[in-house]
């Protein structure tokens, strides 16, 4: 249904690269976070709607209550390889070279993507390996230039953490360097809610 890569990656989520291993002093002490500021409801991103149109199985009207990771040293060993598998395996490349528009969000199942394919490989992966959708969700930041760029926040019960496409480092998502502008609802995964103090969306998201 999806392609090789993604066929490779689901495998990959539910097996061999994501053995957990034993617990180390360094994984418990940089498992902590802070919570992002969550505001009202806002638009939804152009390239969410256009995923859906085409992925509409996965955009359910859901509306589960909130269901944060519980974030174990085995969890966060899980995410920490997911993004970085993700990140090694995925040549990153722009919409506009990749499929001759500004903005598409869309698996990377031909092993090409820009940010947002990336984080919906990464929420991909982790839902088949057993984390809860409510805590996977698609953001939407500013780089320091003002550019948009596209994350995934997860969203546990020691902080927020983000899995980025250009760091493979797990950050808390205060330590990103970003202007956190909107993401996904917990609850329904097409609403879309303000982070922070208001902002101007990008138009669009790159990178």
């Amino acid at each position: 249904m999806f392609g090789v890569i993604t066929k490779t990656a689901l495998a990959v989520a539910l097996g061999g690269v994501l053995a957990v291993g034993f617990a180390t002093i360094g994984d418990a002490q940089t498992m902590n976070a802070t919570y992002a500021s969550v505001g009202s409801e806002t638009s939804v991103p152009f390239g969410w709607v256009d995923f859906c149109s085409r992925y509409a199985g996965e955009c359910g009207e859901d509306e589960r209550a909130p269901q944060p990771v519980h974030l174990t040293v085995a969890a966060m060993k899980k995410i920490r390889q997911v993004n970085t598998y993700v990140n090694n395996n995925i040549q990153a490349v722009s919409d506009m070279d990749h499929w001759g528009v500004v903005d598409r969000w869309d698996y990377p199942t031909d092993g090409k993507g820009d940010c947002e394919d990336f984080a919906l490989l990464k929420r991909r992966m982790l839902i088949a390996a057993g984390f809860p959708r409510q805590a996977l969700l698609m953001t939407v930041v500013k780089e320091s230039n003002g550019d948009g760029h596209a994350i995934l926040t997860v969203k546990t019960d020691r902080g927020e953490f983000a899995l980025d496409n250009l760091d493979n480092a797990v950050k808390p998502w205060a330590d990103t360097g970003y202007r956190f502008v909107k993401r996904q609802s917990e609850a329904n995964q097409n609403v879309w809610v303000s982070l922070g103090e208001p902002t101007a969306a990008p138009a669009y998201v790159s990178k």
